[in-house]
């Protein structure tokens, strides 16, 4: 399912939640989306380019505060819209038909000389600050104290959708058949937790667009690329302060190369 940019849809609030009555009046004029529609303006209205600091959404940061601290680069331009990521995430998360956990969105516009289309792919960001985690009612939301991804505990949820609310990045759907909250949780339960060191959606990936790894490690692929001061890199709506842990380039492949070349990385 394509997810064009244009569509933006709001909602009224579901629920009840344990953040403040200004972040609630900050969520709903946001107009957040909550059936899986991809809210346009909410997710790249704001951007920021964080160069050679690590920002995890705006400041530099002196350590990273989990270890391993698992994060996702996504370099734009060597994505092709294949959706073998979406195909593989959806297959090892059994992701039913109505819902998701990654997407690509379409941007499209006119340059000087021609029609551009760009792929902009999209996940939760297992922010830092979380505010999907304050305002979980019952603690179904939590961030994981070791390795800080996300997670969700789905007994535990009560189909409020005030995290939905809560989200910036639009990240969550409602799954009928968990009858629970649903969201990307790095592939922990199926393929981290057994040992393997992926997503599923950065294996699939063909390109390399999607790269993930272990921002704790100096010498680790993702923290060479988000420090590396070649390219620019950047994360969305940094304006809310979440610090989350998606960073985005624009992967301009002969940079890239230069940087593989000149460097070691563990994968």
């Amino acid at each position: 399912m394509k997810f064009p940019i244009s569509n933006f849809d709001t909602v009224k609030n579901e629920g009840t939640s344990s953040v403040s009555p200004q972040e609630r009046r900050k969520f709903l004029k946001l107009g957040l989306a909550v059936a899986g529609v991809y809210a346009g303006g909410k997710i790249l209205s704001l951007t920021s380019s964080i160069g050679t600091a690590h920002a995890s959404g705006g400041g530099a940061v002196k350590k990273y505060p989990y270890n391993p601290h698992y994060s996702m680069i996504i370099r734009q331009s060597l994505c092709i819209d294949c959706e073998k990521c979406v195909e593989s995430c959806n297959k090892t998360n059994a992701v039913p038909s109505d819902g998701y956990r990654t997407r690509i969105l379409t941007k499209r516009y006119t340059g000087t000389l021609a029609k551009m289309v760009e792929f902009i792919p999209v996940l939760c960001n297992h922010c830092n600050d979380a505010p999907c985690v304050r305002a979980c009612p019952t603690r179904a939301t939590y961030k994981d104290s070791v390795t800080g991804i996300v997670r969700m505990e789905s007994r535990k949820c009560i189909g409020c959708k005030t995290c939905m609310l809560a989200c910036p990045y639009d990240a969550r759907y409602f799954s009928t058949v968990r009858r629970a909250v649903d969201k990307c949780d790095f592939c922990w339960e199926e393929r981290l937790s057994h040992g393997e060191t992926q997503t599923g959606c950065s294996s699939a990936c063909p390109t390399g667009a999607r790269t993930f790894g272990n921002m704790t490690d100096p010498d680790n692929i993702v923290y060479k690329l988000v420090h590396q001061i070649e390219e620019k890199v950047w994360v969305l709506r940094p304006a809310d302060d979440t610090k989350p842990n998606i960073f985005y380039m624009k992967g301009n492949i002969r940079s890239v190369e230069n940087i593989l070349k000149e460097q070691k990385f563990k994968l």
